[in-house]
């Protein structure tokens, strides 16, 4: 068992450490140390540069912030960015993206956009994610092998999908990865009905009686359009939310993503059961999908996070932008320039991710014991000065070029904006072949 007297394995000297928790804090010339993969130290620099360590790195101009937790996306649809833009989303869908999966989607495509998506993510400061797409174990050992985070979401649909002719077999397949990946330190496992609409009452069930007896979460597109809610209305006579409540699956662990159509009663349906919100801001901006109230939400005591929604739809895989995005949004929809400041929207960012999948005890915030997931923001350039409140800067002022280190469980990932696990020629250019191939028969 280390002692305070080891040596720590890297100790970090950046200008500002913001740890999330406790609320609102920003650190000045402070250290960061890390001991087999967990922060270990956080003391004034005078302090910390006392502490032994094998390797220091001084992150002059830099605040140093747990890494960004993109709570809802679909990695391998980042090959699809661009394929059908400016159009309503059943049209995107029915028209569009489901027949070009059909066509395309097989184990190779959900490879090469994985790794395409966790490259991305990783240069924008990314470091855990949650996926919901086909061919979740593809994405597993892609998670395995390049040393990122991320909760693996298992599609289930009322038809046949990528990977599995029916609900049943998703299921089976679903389990037997939880089993398969339940002791790996860097990934979760969870079920992810595809929504409401798409998923009958027995299937339901099924995923219910499961995730009682996983102990997992559910990872659900919920009251994404009006259209979506009014036909729910029609069919079942109830929002689609109540009908979720009637069938026991709203909980802690579930995690309702996009929420643009809120009324009272789906926001004490939210409370009641301690569900997680995940809102995708830009995704459904530009799919004119509607407003998540998140101001409300926040005031009710719902816990939000972010996500950016797959490439297809948004059209990149850029949280800091997306937090951008939400800050501003929210002040309109609430009508309040003090709505979601931020500081509350670098939260929802990290921390709040990170309790939406169930992770928040291991990464999400700076503090002693948990996960070393970092990343440092450069805030030294010309546009970002002068800096009076570094969390400020970074969210109003800053784009994810300014992202330079990312380290997840105390690896280092990232370094000078650089990808050192992944080839990035080799990345993009098997992303330009499967471009020409599905661009000619578009």
């Amino acid at each position: 068992m280390p002692t305070n007297a080891d040596p720590l394995d890297l100790l970090l000297l950046p200008t500002w450490l913001v740890p999330v928790e406790p609320a609102g804090v920003v650190l000045q010339n402070h250290g960061l140390g890390i001991r087999d993969g967990r922060i270990a130290l956080i003391a004034p620099r005078e302090e910390a540069i006392q502490h032994p360590a094998l390797e220091t790195r001084d992150l002059s101009g830099m605040l140093l912030a747990p890494g960004l937790v993109n709570a809802h996306g679909h990695a391998a649809m980042t090959l699809f960015r661009g394929l059908a833009d400016d159009l309503p989303l059943m049209t995107w869908l029915r028209e569009h993206i489901w027949p070009a999966e059909s066509r395309w989607v097989d184990e190779a495509f959900v490879r090469a956009g994985s790794e395409l998506a966790i490259a991305e993510q990783l240069q924008s400061g990314i470091t855990c994610f949650s996926d919901m797409y086909f061919f979740p174990d593809v994405m597993s050992e892609l998670v395995h092998k390049h040393g990122v985070r991320a909760q693996i979401t298992i599609p289930v649909l009322d038809f046949s999908i990528p990977g599995a002719r029916n609900a049943d077999e998703a299921l089976r397949k679903g389990v037997a990865l939880f089993d398969d990946l339940k002791h790996h330190p860097r990934v979760s496992i969870a079920f992810g009905p595809h929504a409401p609409y798409s998923v009958a009452d027995d299937k339901l069930e099924s995923i219910r009686t499961l995730v009682a007896e996983m102990d997992i979460g559910i990872h659900m597109h919920v009251h994404e359009t009006e259209h979506e809610v009014g036909e729910a209305l029609d069919k079942h006579g109830e929002r689609p939310l109540a009908r979720l409540a009637r069938l026991q699956l709203l909980g802690p662990r579930f995690q309702a993503v996009h929420m643009t159509q809120v009324n009272d009663d789906d926001i004490a349906l939210l409370v009641e059961h301690n569900c997680s919100v995940i809102h995708c801001p830009e995704s459904n901006l530009k799919l004119a999908s509607g407003f998540c109230p998140v101001e409300r939400l926040w005031e009710a005591g719902v816990n939000v996070a972010l996500g950016t929604d797959g490439a297809a739809s948004n059209n990149d895989l850029d949280l800091l932008g997306e937090t951008r995005t939400a800050a501003l949004l929210a002040k309109a929809v609430a009508r309040s320039a003090t709505a979601l400041d931020a500081h509350r929207a670098l939260r929802m960012a990290t921390l709040n991710g990170a309790r939406a999948l169930g992770l928040d005890d291991h990464t999400g915030s700076l503090e002693i014991g948990k996960f070393a997931d970092l990343v440092a923001f450069d805030l030294s350039r010309l546009a970002q000065q002068p800096v009076y409140d570094p969390v400020s800067q970074l969210i109003y002022s800053s784009g994810r070029d300014c992202v330079r280190h990312v380290w997840v469980g105390g690896k280092q990932l990232l370094d000078e904006g650089r990808l050192v696990r992944m080839d990035e020629e080799q990345i993009i250019a098997i992303a330009r072949e499967w471009g020409e191939k599905i661009g000619s028969k578009h």
